[in-house]
């Protein structure tokens, strides 16, 4: 891994330019006589070109002081085996299964499924009341038999194996007729409504893109018949420019704050080609990708020196079958940590009522990423 790489020119792609109106201190459009606006001190709003929507910064608002809630710190795993986890192997789930001797990865459906296969596809219109029915498949995956690992523990070759299973679930999951997303997840932690510290994800197919990747598919589309490029290897050629959001990268994968970041240390990772999704990595990626996850749940727990809790998923294209040269493959980690391991930021009021707001900049938050 190289910490902060990205200082040398753009990749040489006919037409490249950075994008369009990115603010940064001194520069954007202002009126004439009025004061330059400073990303690191004036409260402003940045816009996620992905989703169309906007954050409000305000970074002077990083002296409050903090009289809010604390979050008790859950305790580690001390089992490598816990006789009481429904997920170890061996033992018996709440349906009466019982789960084999798994040596790496276990892929099972849900017991306790959010989506039903044989749900009709009826819609119900009457005036502004509209339902139709959503049909799906939602399989968990077990990263690991040990109970008491997380990904942040494992070794890379491991994590290896749970991109393995998370190629092989896109391609059987998207080739069915009725699906047309395969979502990627990690709850991680009790406080990110985890029910079970057993290292585990979720991989849910659904018979409709879920809304974000709904918003993230048309403006990649806009982005891409307006310009004739793909927009994140656009984003990512000025971001890899700039540098000051960037945490580490390798020769295939750049992970990085989002210039646009909601959560205060959220973080993305982005391929360095065009990839539409899992059944799109090379062999050589794979363990690239394997060495940037390991990297960032790492940093993440040393942040604070705690077990850092998150909500991570892949962002892939959709599985309708058609090319979709619009997208490109990425990651998104949410975590909920805000000051310490023990104070968390919540989403209430303006947040849920007007537009996500954050007081720590992504420049700052990159900065202590990189130097944990």
């Amino acid at each position: 891994m190289t910490s902060g790489e990205g200082s040398g020119s753009k990749r040489d792609r006919p037409g490249a330019t950075p994008l369009p109106n990115l603010p940064h201190k001194g520069g954007g459009d202002s009126p004439a006589g009025a004061a330059k606006l400073d990303l690191g001190e004036a409260s402003h709003r940045r816009l996620n070109p992905l989703t169309g929507e906007w954050t409000l910064v305000s970074p002077h608002r990083m002296q409050r002081p903090w009289q809010g809630k604390r979050e008790a710190v859950a305790a580690a795993p001390s089992l490598q085996h816990d006789p009481n986890c429904y997920l170890c192997p061996g033992n018996v789930r709440a349906n009466g299964a019982r789960n084999p001797h798994y040596p790496h990865t276990f892929v099972f459906d849900n017991d306790f499924a959010a989506l039903h296969p044989d749900a009709p596809p009826d819609r119900v219109e009457d005036g502004l009341l509209v339902a139709e029915g959503e049909s799906g498949l939602c399989r968990v995956l077990c990263f690991s038999p040990r109970h008491d690992l997380t990904l942040a523990q494992m070794e890379v070759a491991d994590i290896e194996r749970v991109l393995d299973s998370w190629v092989e679930e896109t391609i059987n999951l998207g080739s069915l007729p009725d699906v047309a997303s395969v979502q990627i997840f990690e709850n991680r932690g009790e406080i990110m409504g985890c029910s079970n510290p057993h290292p585990h994800g979720q991989i849910w197919a659904t018979r409709h893109l879920p809304n974000e990747l709904e918003k993230e598919t048309r403006s990649q589309t806009a982005y891409l018949l307006e310009r004739g490029r793909v927009m994140l290897l656009d984003y990512l050629d000025e971001e890899l420019v700039r540098a000051e959001r960037i945490l580490f990268s390798n020769a295939h994968f750049v992970v990085l704050v989002p210039f646009w970041a909601v959560w205060p240390f959220e973080t993305m990772i982005l391929p360095r080609r065009r990839i539409g999704g899992f059944d799109e990595l090379l062999p050589d990626e794979k363990p690239a990708l394997a060495r940037a996850l390991s990297e960032l749940t790492r940093r993440y727990d040393r942040l604070f020196d705690v077990s850092f809790p998150y909500s991570m998923g892949f962002h892939q294209k959709p599985t309708d079958g058609a090319v979709h040269a619009e997208w490109q493959m990425h990651a998104h980690f949410y975590p909920p940590l805000l000051r310490s391991a023990t104070v968390k930021k919540f989403m209430v009021g303006f947040e849920m009522l007007g537009s996500p707001q954050r007081d720590l900049t992504p420049e700052a938050a990159a900065a202590r990423l990189r130097e944990a």
